[in-house]
């Protein structure tokens, strides 16, 4: 199928199109494109176009500049969390089911997507009023998509809403059971089968101008994946792949080191004035590798805030206890950064909140209890504020400090935040508003997991380590070894294992 026979099948009157759309082959231009041209013509209602993570909302607001009054962008988080706050009494939530959802994480916005696909299953007048306001709806990684964020998409559609679908099952990198991985693909197998029209694109664009043959070996390399087979390693490397062989020998879980003898490749590329996005496939080893390369690169700390979210629901739990607070602001601190541990300061810092900051003390331990006296003189959220705040300026100024590396400043910023709202829940709603609403640029380089890296794109991408607890021999691991491969535009550099060799590569 070709590129024109995809614009027309999404330019056509069939009611549900359906594309498969492999990372780089043209999703994104296709979708926007066909916004562009369709949203005028829809009268009173607007084109819909929804998606599962905030930077492929800005990439898409990008695309469709001009057109925020004919075109609205959001996540399927944020549509079912406002028809839920519609409804929040029938549904037993709180009036500001966005701030409970965010608040509770995915288990959140699992609850709310249920609720919703309920809803609207059991009230087609309500279901009718949407499908009008929105008669067109793009849907972009819908392999994403749980099973009732994919009901309240098809009820939409039966009361009326022309779907665009745009999938890629072998991105689908969330590790749910075997049962979820299999009812997924039903519903994928369904999709398919009801659709008017079922296109796929092929051409890997996103090379084109840079690195053709690049291209055409990571379409080669998803096809082995997705059919169990293992990536060739040993030859015909395309130009812009570069295999490097390093073990690595960090005996802690998560953490990252090879040999000093073969870390100049790494440190060369690192070095480089061009792009460049560090992939891995776990926070710890995010943490790690912004050691590993000297603090020179930053962290991509995405839009999500896990850390955040879990201080405020700990702060809300025990507003009132000193103890617990302190504790939680101490975990806080081992998610965003290293060297305010337990046993070098936490242990301390909790026993003066414990003990009403009352001990005679010196040096360290003083700082300390000037830490914890915010919490103990304001019990809440924002005597927590006020004490990171406080040790924002102890790691600046003094050097009993100095061994506390923030590596995630902007979540750590935002706890600071908190110290200015009256109702922490609140503080967090707002905060992730203005988050949104800045949509904070990409550094020239960035550390990130691959699961953060998902709609990204660099012209230089280093994945390591390349092993067997990165990689094993799962559905996931192969999705996220294409995810992580498919985000260059020029170069891949590689580290890869040869002790313990990962069986997605022949190496």
């Amino acid at each position: 199928m070709s590129d024109a026979s995809v614009a027309e099948a999404l330019r056509s009157n069939a009611r549900l199109v359906v594309v498969e759309a492999p990372g780089g082959c043209g999703k994104t231009f296709q979708g926007a494109s066909y916004a562009r041209d369709v949203a005028p013509t829809l009268g009173q209602g607007r084109l819909l176009i929804l998606t599962h993570t905030n930077a492929a909302c800005d990439v898409f607001a990008l695309r469709t500049k001009g057109m925020s009054r004919r075109v609205e962008i959001r996540t399927i988080d944020s549509l079912t969390t406002e028809i839920a706050c519609a409804y929040h009494k029938a549904l037993d939530l709180p009036a500001d089911v966005g701030a409970w959802a965010r608040r509770e994480g995915a288990n959140g916005y699992s609850t709310v997507a249920q609720k919703a696909a309920a809803l609207l299953t059991a009230n087609p007048m309500i279901v009718a009023s949407l499908a009008h306001r929105y008669p067109i709806i793009i849907c972009d990684e819908h392999q994403d998509a749980s099973a009732d964020q994919h009901a309240v998409i098809m009820t939409l559609h039966a009361a009326g809403s022309a779907l665009r679908i745009f999938a890629d099952p072998m991105q689908q990198i969330f590790s749910g059971t075997q049962a979820q991985m299999e009812a997924s693909d039903q519903r994928w197998a369904d999709l398919k089968n009801e659709a008017n029209r079922f296109e796929e694109l092929d051409v890997p664009h996103r090379w084109a101008n840079s690195q053709p043959a690049l291209g055409t070996w990571i379409l080669d390399a998803r096809a082995r994946l997705r059919d169990g087979g293992q990536i060739d390693l040993t030859q015909n490397l395309p130009q812009g792949l570069s295999v490097h062989y390093a073990d690595n020998n960090a005996q802690q879980h998560g953490a990252f080191s090879v040999e000093s003898n073969l870390r100049k490749p790494i440190y060369v590329r690192s070095g480089g004035a061009a792009g460049l996005l560090v992939l891995t496939g776990q926070n710890a080893t995010v943490t790690s590798l912004r050691t590993f390369f000297g603090r020179q690169i930053p962290i991509w700390e995405g839009h999500v805030r896990d850390g955040l979210a879990g201080l405020i629901t700990h702060a809300n739990a025990h507003k009132g206890n000193p103890t617990e607070l302190a504790r939680g602001a101490l975990t806080f601190m081992g998610a965003v950064a290293t060297g305010f541990s337990p046993s070098a300061f936490g242990n301390r810092f909790v026993v003066e909140a414990q003990n009403g900051c009352a001990a005679n003390c010196t040096g360290k331990p003083l700082h300390l209890q000037a830490m914890a006296r915010h919490i103990v003189e304001t019990p809440d959220h924002r005597g927590v504020g006020a004490a990171l705040a406080h040790l924002r300026d102890l790691v600046t100024n003094e050097a009993a400090f100095a061994d506390v590396r923030v590596h995630h400043g902007r979540e750590f910023s935002e706890a600071i935040q908190l110290a200015k709202f009256e109702n922490a829940d609140e503080g967090f709603a707002e905060l992730a508003r203005r988050r949104t609403h800045a949509r904070p640029k990409l550094p020239l380089k960035a550390i990130s997991t691959i699961h953060k890296a998902k709609g990204l794109e660099f012209e230089n991408v280093m994945l390591l380590p390349c092993d067997a607890a990165n990689f094993s021999n799962t559905r996931a691991a192969r999705a996220k070894l294409y995810v992580a491969l498919s985000r260059a535009t020029s170069s891949i550099l590689m580290v890869v294992s040869r002790g313990q060799p990962s069986p997605l590569f022949l190496i």
